[in-house]
């Protein structure tokens, strides 16, 4: 083996690098798709809250032949007082944040008769306390995507955003003062958001609870949670599932679960997903997999046909010695274990340089694209080791089949 190392090094050098590449790259796609799932979540927090909690008597249908008989108001409330309760949760470490929103019909100016607006009212950036845990929650968390000219209110102030659409019919910036309800209030920023805010007034929710005469009140609570994709046990009725099957299912972070947990935490509640941003985060984390999962066959199908080529030639050059080797006596065994050790040593110094390899790639990958460190769990140096002896082997293989089918008196004169 020494000897074939010294005499073949530009050959075996050829395999080497090949068996390095295909592994580093496996290394860099299997820790990053390992690690993916936070952080693709979190980038995908950015397009909103997944999960929405309104009172349960909202979800109540009470009708007599098809006439509904639920009573006209403006529904039921939760209570302000319960909504750090979502920081006691299970999965209260995944909950990014929660923004709760109270709507009222408010009017601008004395006239009675002015067009009613509607004012909502919200968290901006509120610093609460469960327990002995201190957090900062609101829609600057929930809803990345507004964006304010000028400057956001203080939770605890009686300053409002004025959308830009209705700022524009009204003629409001920045900096003016405004009459709601008969309360004259400061416009400290202009809000844009795409979505009917524009032509809205959104205030803190104190100011909102005070204007509907309903402190504490609640309308519905937006969550943000990173979440599972969604399988179909995920889809299963936890109320059909009985123990270790239902503490699989509640101690997983599907977005059922996490909506069933906050159910359980805040009285009288009803969470569900928003389907479109659960499911759409469930599928671009999927192909966002599956895409890494080609990469990796690529990189170690490749890596195969180049082991492949470089030990095709490397037997045919020792054709001589493999005729006196069986000249002298060698089996069919003796000759494939030599090759097989020789694809084994390269494939665990292939193995050991491209995991090395591969790991500062994905840690570089971490840090381009998600900003942060990807994990290398120690589990998956055997595993690399493992995929660099079976490529290797897969690669030599068919060269070393034809290596003990050489006959030996052709190959001694040179003839196979």
């Amino acid at each position: 083996m020494f000897e074939s190392f010294r005499r073949q090094k530009r050959r075996k050098i050829l395999a080497g690098v090949a068996v390095t590449l295909g592994v580093g790259v496996a290394t860099a796609m299997i820790a990053v798709a390992t690690d993916i799932g936070d952080k693709i979540s979190r980038e995908l927090r950015r397009y909103g809250a997944n999960l929405i909690v309104t009172p349960q008597e909202d979800t109540l249908d009470v009708q007599i032949g098809g006439v509904d008989l639920k009573p006209p108001s403006d529904g039921a409330y939760l209570d302000e007082a319960d909504l750090p309760k979502i920081k006691g949760m299970f999965w209260r470490n995944n909950i990014v944040g929660f923004a709760p929103m109270l709507p009222v019909s408010v009017r601008l100016g004395d006239d009675p008769a002015a067009k009613n607006l509607t004012l909502l009212g919200t968290y901006f950036s509120k610093r609460l306390t469960f327990g002995q845990q201190d957090f900062v929650t609101g829609v600057r968390t929930t809803h990345p995507w507004w964006k304010v000219q000028g400057a956001w209110p203080d939770d605890n102030s009686s300053d409002v955003l004025v959308g830009e659409g209705l700022a524009a019919k009204l003629g409001s910036k920045a900096g003016d003062e405004i009459e709601i309800s008969g309360q004259r209030d400061r416009v400290i920023g202009i809000l844009s958001t795409g979505g009917a805010e524009d032509n809205q007034i959104v205030a803190p929710l104190a100011l909102a609870q005070q204007i509907l005469g309903k402190p504490g009140a609640v309308r519905r609570v937006y969550v943000s949670a990173l979440t599972k994709p969604e399988d179909a046990f995920a889809r299963r009725d936890p109320k059909t599932l009985r123990g270790p099957e239902y503490d699989r299912w509640y101690c997983s972070p599907y977005a059922a679960s996490i909506a069933f947990q906050l159910q359980e935490a805040i009285p009288h509640s009803h969470a569900e997903q928003i389907r479109q941003i659960a499911q759409n985060e469930g599928t671009v984390l999927s192909r966002i997999k599956g895409l890494m999962l080609l990469v990796t066959l690529a990189a170690l199908f490749a890596s195969a046909l180049a082991v492949s080529a470089a030990m095709a030639t490397a037997i045919f050059e020792r054709r001589n010695e493999v005729g006196l080797m069986k000249a002298l006596g060698a089996g069919n065994i003796s000759v494939a274990g030599l090759f097989f050790a020789e694809a084994l040593l390269l494939a665990l110094i292939g193995g050991i340089v491209g995991f090395a390899g591969g790991a500062l790639l994905a840690r570089q990958i971490g840090r381009s694209i998600f900003d942060s460190q990807i994990t290398i769990e120690p589990v998956l140096f055997p595993v690399i080791l493992a995929i660099a002896v079976i490529v290797t082997f897969a690669g030599s293989a068919m060269a070393i089949r034809r290596a003990v089918k050489f006959d030996p008196v052709y190959a001694l004169r040179g003839e196979a």
